[in-house]
């Protein structure tokens, strides 16, 4: 469904990426999917395959410039050496300004795990962004300027997270009421990675798919992206 292209961007060089568009083609909102830290996988190129399937124009921009992670200390070396600044200010802004002068007249950001910390990222230094949903990642609450933030945010948080705890969570709330930014977010009993469904194979002790989870968060997503987008 989707094919491999290249955009710019801000800083003038040229990024990667997989793009996955309606079957109809056309002017549709647009959405910036953003890996988990395996990297540009089949999985999350079936995320935007879905996005596509609901009538949206998705981008997964290839942070790892080709790499692909197998085993999660691959996966954790290569999230060590990505520079996040750079990744939510270039590659992901730039994934966002090309929906946007391509045909998208809104585009929205999301990601998962690392992924989910770089939409946060991205919701204070994209402007452009109309939305953002986050799955269970965020960076350092000190690099969330929460003041900057100017899209709606949607947030799924699994409460048995060890890598992304929930009480942390709960601090992100208080900094995003504190500066008035509108969110809303959904806790689910559940383990990180919740709505992958290959995180079983990986055998991780703190990664578990849970399809029931994931159908209510992407049935919350869905109604959101139609609320922002559309």
């Amino acid at each position: 469904m989707g094919k491999s292209i290249t955009f710019t961007r801000p800083d003038g060089a040229s990024s990667q990426g997989y793009l996955a568009e309606p079957a109809g083609g056309g002017a549709a909102p647009g959405i910036v999917v953003i890996q988990e830290w395996w990297g540009l996988n089949d999985q999350i190129r079936g995320v935007a395959d879905r996005l596509a399937a609901q009538g949206y124009r998705a981008l997964v921009p290839d942070l790892y410039r080709g790499k692909v992670a197998l085993e999660a200390n691959e996966a954790e070396h290569l999230m060590k050496g990505l520079d996040f600044a750079d990744a939510a200010g270039q590659d992901v802004r730039g994934a966002v300004r090309h929906l946007k002068a391509t045909g998208s007249a809104k585009a929205a950001v999301t990601g998962f795990c690392m992924g989910g910390a770089l939409t946060l990222l991205a919701a204070v230094h994209v402007p452009e962004a109309d939305a953002a949903v986050v799955w269970y990642g965020f960076p350092p609450l000190e690099y969330v300027d929460a003041s900057r933030i100017r899209a709606p945010l949607l947030g799924h948080w699994a409460t048995e997270d060890t890598v992304f705890p929930i009480a942390t969570v709960e601090a992100l709330e208080a900094k995003l009421k504190a500066a008035g930014v509108g969110f809303e977010f959904h806790r689910y009993a559940a383990k990180h990675a919740f709505a992958n469904e290959r995180a079983d194979a990986n055998h991780l002790p703190f990664l578990k798919h849970d399809a029931a989870a994931a159908a209510l968060a992407w049935q919350r997503t869905d109604a959101f992206l139609a609320r922002t987008l559309r």
